[in-house]
């Protein structure tokens, strides 16, 4: 393989480490492998060795070629990093660095690989920082992108540096908006066919325009088009728009002074950010109809390869339900409608609950009806004073504080409502457990099948009957049932469901309701549209402008983009946290010229008011894939050609009917919010014919975390982690002291207020960065979290201590290999290892590939002198994983061309054929794994491949190991401190 040589040497391998007594001069140490690795990365960014070449336009590879025919297009990505000004921490990087490992190993197997990384750099910590310091958050993001960039390039990612940008640059803020305006100029056509065989897709809105024109479509008030004004004409297409103002409840954070999506408010009912808490307030704001496509998202989650974890959180979170529209009518006028996915119990509704925001209780009779009991009014002389206190009462708490509360609280509101299919009065009450924004805002209740019906039923002595039981002889049971069964009590003179099984019963009523204009079959869901305004400055600015009708007007293509102005303070106004009765306040609103500005929309110049609010930051991150495609290429969003060879269905041989990046690798945490929305857009964009693929991500990857221990002092205050020593006792038991005084160990996140951060930068200076990329990717399977422990890395380094020297002379710098063929024992090893890393890469099981490398290495060591056949395959093995020693030492192998691309080593099957026994691995004598090995496998090779085992990673856990038991090939015994 090599074309040189094999004397031939490198500029760096040829030059001494900096002389330290006792210190081989050609050892490979930090020093020597900062040199080699900023000598390589040097040398990459002048070759263009990432450059990853487009079928067509100006991108092409290093030489700028052309893929190859036969390459197949090979697409990962990692989640947009926001650019923090705390830099990187050791934890960040992990999913970077196995990204790059999976694409360098993918280009060796001759993929043809996109692997590009920008910013989503609008976000509110930039902006809170102008507001403390008054600089723009302009010059803070750009600073905080370069000290990221320049910690990312020291890795060395294999990134095609051409594609790099930020979601604050100028043209990408232009598609961001013209995006926005492609939702706005859109409407959901129910009935339209798709290409897939279902109907219901986005249609531009002059479609829309076009059958209200022709009478195909009738108008609200049933008048024909011709006989409405322009502006009665946008009041009936503008709230068909897939992005709508609409004065809708919202979620209103005083202490942030912005809204927030429900994605953004915890489970607690306060903001994410800051743990303020959530008010619902009804707004005027921009809305995304993402409720259109909930059907699709949630069908479509089973085209692609997702964790089924992260698929069960955004199905849940759609929350589709099944079953019917009821109507009730209300005595002395109107109707109440609920829906409930079980009309089989109607039989079974004793009352009716209704939110303390429903419109119903604008209006209550003037006295308590005959019938009232005094459990019902809350001590209030009339249903106007116990509806008006309990709405004051209700309005002080969070949606979530309501749901969680177990006791039951209410009041009667005066108004009785028909049960359909009984034809008594049911009373309908007011509870904060029903909430405004869930279904109708209003549920009937069955205490006979629900536990939280029944509760309340009891506190208000109110009826109890049963319609479900388990069997029709069944004892009528103390509590609710909610199990299945057989509908019992449940017949009137037109229908009867009795012993009808549920399915059955559901049908059966929901047939009889719609026959009688008494309710409908239905499908409701608990997502929402997506509430898409909020009161920042650091965001896009909406390409929208009000006219004298405060009507929407999209501005055109060539005003594109709209950028931010200027303003003397960039903070929205916030407000006390407790103070709901607050309003927005956005910091936009305080450059008056450019709010109310003179342009020609073609009708001549007029004055128009813009939005003063912006986009959320969610907005860039929901295409920025489509920009790596080529950010160079500006006549369009994306170009088709390329969207379809990277990212288009059967683009390659797995990716499959949907379409999508290959590889997506992130953080769990973006489960619902971003990939939710992604998602969203994309499906808009295909509709439309921008994009061929279906979803945005084919594959998705989520790593586990990178945790570290911090130490806490006797006062509960963080101590340097760094500067804690481990004390060990006669027993065996541990101490850590800082200062001479204990301290108590905690495990969690990293983080400067704990004091336990370590950065990239203090181990490429105390290992170099190849050290440290092995070191994360040995931790333990990717997909979980571990604990970094900075003692551990340097058997990492090791590790490539000896790959060097298996190869490099320490003492004179001189190539050490030799020319003579392996031995059948190396030979056998050699191919078995090739066989066992390639099953291992492409399962991601980075940390056992890199222990049947260290085994393989062991080996090596073991000979008088290396055959050079031997090392080349080790090397090639190692070069994904730590890419600039591996560069390196191919070079001094005599080869002239980079091995980023030469082919990854295949497997002779002739030498894999070989007699295994079966090791059992036990973690303190408890059985956790079993391994295939050969009968005469030594010691140290076992220990390695039995510390890489899953069930023994995950059976440590976080603990360290007091000493391993070995007793080859049968058994080996960890046992933790």
């Amino acid at each position: 393989m090599h074309t040189q040589d094999s004397t031939t040497a490198s500029p760096v391998a040829t030059s001494p480490t900096s002389g330290t007594p006792g210190i081989p001069p050609f050892r490979y140490t930090a020093e020597l492998a900062g040199r080699i690795e900023q000598r390589w990365q040097d040398l990459w960014d002048e070759r263009g060795t990432f450059h990853a070449p487009n079928p067509s336009g100006s991108l092409g590879d290093g030489a700028g070629e052309r893929p190859a025919p036969d390459a197949p297009a090979y697409f990962l990505m990692d989640m947009f990093p926001y650019p923090s000004g705390a830099g990187l921490h050791v934890g960040h990087p992990l999913g970077y660095i196995a990204t790059d490992v999976v694409g360098r190993h993918r280009r060796m197997c001759g993929d043809n690989v996109l692997h590009a990384l920008g910013y989503d750099a609008f976000g509110l910590p930039a902006e809170q920082y102008a507001v403390q310091t008054g600089q723009h958050p302009r010059t803070t993001t750009e600073a905080n992108i370069a000290n990221m960039r320049r910690q990312l390039r020291r890795l060395g990612l294999a990134h095609d540096p051409r594609r790099t940008f930020a979601t604050t640059d100028t043209d990408y803020v232009r598609w961001t908006q013209w995006i926005f305006l492609q939702v706005f100029d859109s409407w959901y056509d129910e009935a339209a066919p798709r290409a897939d065989g279902g109907t219901g897709r986005a249609r531009p809105v002059s479609e829309l325009l076009a059958q209200y024109e022709s009478g195909a479509r009738p108008t609200p008030d049933g008048r024909p088009w011709s006989e409405l004004d322009e502006v009665e004409r946008r009041r009936v297409i503008d709230p068909q728009r897939l992005a709508y103002v609409s004065e809708t409840p919202v979620n209103w954070c005083p202490g942030l002074g912005t809204v927030l999506a429900n994605e953004e408010v915890t489970a607690e009912g306060r903001s994410e950010r800051g743990n303020f808490p959530v008010f619902k307030r009804s707004l005027r704001q921009w809305n995304m109809r993402i409720t259109a496509y909930a059907d699709r998202l949630a069908d479509d989650l089973d085209l692609i390869d997702w964790p089924e974890k992260v698929r069960a959180m955004q199905r849940n979170w759609i929350g589709r339900s099944e079953g019917a529209q009821v109507v009730f009518t209300v005595l002395g006028g109107g109707e109440l409608e609920v829906f409930t996915t079980r009309p089989d119990t109607l039989f079974g509704a004793t009352f009716m609950v209704v939110a303390p925001e429903h419109p119903l209780l604008d209006e209550v009779p003037a006295a308590w009806p005959d019938g009232t009991r005094d459990t019902w009014t809350g001590g209030h002389a009339s249903p106007a004073a116990a509806v008006a206190a309990y709405r004051t009462e209700a309005a002080a708490r969070t949606a979530v504080e309501r749901q969680a509360d177990t006791s039951k609280t209410g009041v009667f509101t005066g108004h009785l409502a028909t049960n359909p299919v009984t034809g008594t009065a049911v009373p309908v009450f007011t509870a904060d457990y029903v909430l405004m924004g869930y279904g109708t805002g209003a549920i009937m209740a069955v205490p006979g099948g629900d536990e939280r019906d029944h509760a309340f039923a009891r506190t208000f002595e109110l009826p109890v009957v049963h319609t479900v039981l388990p069997a029709p002889d069944s004892e009528v049971p103390d509590g609710p049932y909610t199990g299945d069964g057989v509908v019992v009590a449940s017949a009137n003179d037109e229908v009867s469901l009795d012993g009808m099984d549920v399915a059955t019963a559901k049908s059966t009523i929901i047939s009889w309701l719609e026959g009688r204009g008494a309710g409908t079959g239905t499908v409701t869901y608990r997502l929402r549209d997506w509430l898409f305004s909020r009161q920042r400055y650091w965001g896009e600015p909406f390409p929208i402008v009000y006219d004298e009708h405060d009507l929407p007007i999209a501005l055109p293509e060539s005003m594109l983009p709209v950028d931010l102005p200027e303003v003397p303070d960039y903070s929205p106004r916030t407000f006390e946290p407790e103070d709901a009765d607050s309003n927005p306040e956005p910091p936009l609103g305080r450059n008056e010229e450019w709010v109310h500005v003179t342009l020609d929309l073609g009708d001549g110049p007029r004055t128009y008011r813009r939005d003063t609010n912006t986009m959320p930051n969610w907005a860039g991150s929901c295409w920025y894939y489509l920009n790596y495609l080529d950010p160079s290429r500006r006549e369009t969003v994306v170009e088709p050609s390329l969207e379809q060879y990277w990212m288009g269905p059967e683009h390659n041989a797995t990716v499959g009917a949907s379409g999508g990046v290959d590889l997506y690798v992130g953080g769990v945490e973006h489960a619902v919010l971003h990939l939710l929305y992604a998602r969203f857009w994309h499906k808009v964009l295909h509709d439309l014919g921008h994009v061929t693929s279906v979803e945005p991500f084919h594959r998705l990857f989520n790593q586990g975390y990178v945790q570290a221990y911090a130490y806490a002092d006797s006062r509960g205050q963080y101590v340097p982690a760094d500067e804690v020593e481990e004390q060990t006792s006669e027993d065996g038991s541990v101490t850590y002291l800082w200062q001479g005084q204990e301290v108590r160990r905690e495990y969690g996140k990293m983080g400067k207020s704990l004091k336990n951060v370590v950065t990239p930068d203090d181990m490429y200076e105390a290992y170099g960065a190849d050290t440290f990329r092995v070191y994360e990717m040995s931790m333990g399977p990717l997909d979980l979290s571990r604990p970094w422990e900075t003692r551990a890395v340097v058997g990492s380094q090791r590790f490539l201590q000896r790959l060097w020297r298996n190869v490099v002379d320490e003492d004179t710098g001189d190539l050490t290999v030799v020319d003579a063929d392996p031995d059948a024992a190396t030979l056998r090893l050699v191919h078995r290892t090739v066989d066992e890393v390639r099953t291992e890469m492409d399962a991601m099981r980075f940390n056992t590939a890199i222990a049947k490398l260290i085994v393989l290495n062991n080996h090596l060591t073991s000979l008088d002198r290396v055959p050079r056949a031997a090392a080349e395959v080790i090397v090639l093995l190692v070069a994904p994983f730590a890419p600039h020693l591996a560069e390196e030492l191919w070079e001094r192998l005599g080869n002239t061309e980079s091995l980023v691309r030469a082919p990854y080593p295949v497997a002779d099957p002739a030498y894999l054929v070989q007699e295994t026994v079966t090791c059992v691995v036990q973690v303190q004598g408890k059985v956790r794994d079993r391994l295939e090995v050969p009968p005469d496998i030594g010691e140290d090779e076992l220990r390695e491949l039995a510390l890489a085992a899953p069930g023994v990673l995950r059976s440590l856990a976080d603990r360290e190991i007091r000493t391993v038991v070995v007793r080859a090939p049968k058994l080996v015994n960890v046992v933790p401190v």
